[in-house]
């Protein structure tokens, strides 16, 4: 039994009319134009086919509908999130759109469609795996010798959060200038693949995502902990190119619209992993332009 419990409404779009058969939300093009298993790189543009958005409760979870269609992942499964919350987070991305619908810059969606359809068939371990990993190129702990300002910048910055990382979990990490960087003791991957493993798979893809972004397990995890916000994990990210635009100067546009996306992507996949991580259900309510 189906209960509708979220509608987003659109005043003054031109109502649509739909012809029989015509393909889901997500459309489909047939068997020859799929895409070989990978993560998902989602379209650029289409134009907006639809009116109002809105969320419906069944078995499964919460299910986004495009007027009375429902949306559907690339490999045409049911698009099903495990939380309201999420669900009006997506719907929201849906329905914030204009006259053209730039997937590019709905997040959520594409890591929800990730962890539904799994491309990639990895399991839990793997992407446990994969998110350790990156500690043998965090970013935090790969410093300079010089020049002696960034050395000081890199020591002032960066050290403080590899500290708390250090002694919020108990484990070793440090850093080096060697091309090879630091060496990473099997205790800390142990205890970290131990922490990671209280997540569920959906938190796993967007812990993965958080990591790609931030090329640093140990910003992703000051993030998760409310140690960090999202401003000040990508400034951390993006230290070293910060201090060079300080010194050589900003290509306009280019360096703004770069940190803006980044910000962007980073806060996408760190709600997406609290909404995964909560169970509780959000009231019901009406959301009007």
């Amino acid at each position: 039994m189906w209960r509708s419990c979220l509608r987003l409404r659109s005043p003054g779009r031109r109502p649509l009319s739909w012809l029989p058969g015509e393909p889901t939300a997500m459309a489909r093009r047939g068997p020859a134009s799929r895409r070989p298993a990978r993560a998902y790189a989602p379209p650029t543009e289409r134009k907006r086919f639809y009116q109002n958005v809105s969320i419906t409760q069944g078995e499964g979870g919460f299910e986004i509908n495009l007027d009375h269609r429902k949306l559907k992942t690339p490999q045409a499964k049911l698009f099903t999130v495990p939380s309201e919350a999420l669900a009006i987070a997506v719907a929201t991305e849906w329905d914030s759109q204009q006259d053209t619908i730039k997937f590019y810059t709905m997040h959520l969606t594409t890591l929800c469609n990730t962890s539904l359809d799994n491309p990639t068939q990895r399991t839990k371990d793997q992407l446990i795996r994969a998110a350790v990993k990156f500690l043998d190129t965090d970013t935090v702990c790969y410093r300079v010798e010089e020049p002696e300002t960034l050395v000081e910048l890199q020591k002032n910055e960066w050290d403080p959060i590899v500290d708390w990382a250090e002694q919020r979990y108990g484990i070793e990490i440090g850093s080096s200038t060697s091309i090879m960087g630091p060496s990473i003791p099997a205790k800390t991957r142990e205890v970290l693949a131990g922490h990671l493993a209280s997540y569920n798979m959906w938190a796993l893809q967007g812990i993965e995502f958080v990591v790609a972004q931030l090329k640093s397990m140990v910003l992703t995890l000051g993030l998760l902990d409310l140690r960090l916000t999202v401003e000040q994990a990508v400034l951390l990210s993006r230290l070293e190119e910060e201090y060079q635009i300080q010194k050589w100067g900003n290509v306009e546009w280019a360096h703004d619209y770069e940190l803006q996306e980044l910000r962007a992507r980073t806060a996408a996949g760190t709600l997406f992993i609290h909404l995964c991580s909560e169970s509780s259900t959000v009231k019901h309510k009406l959301l009007r332009e």
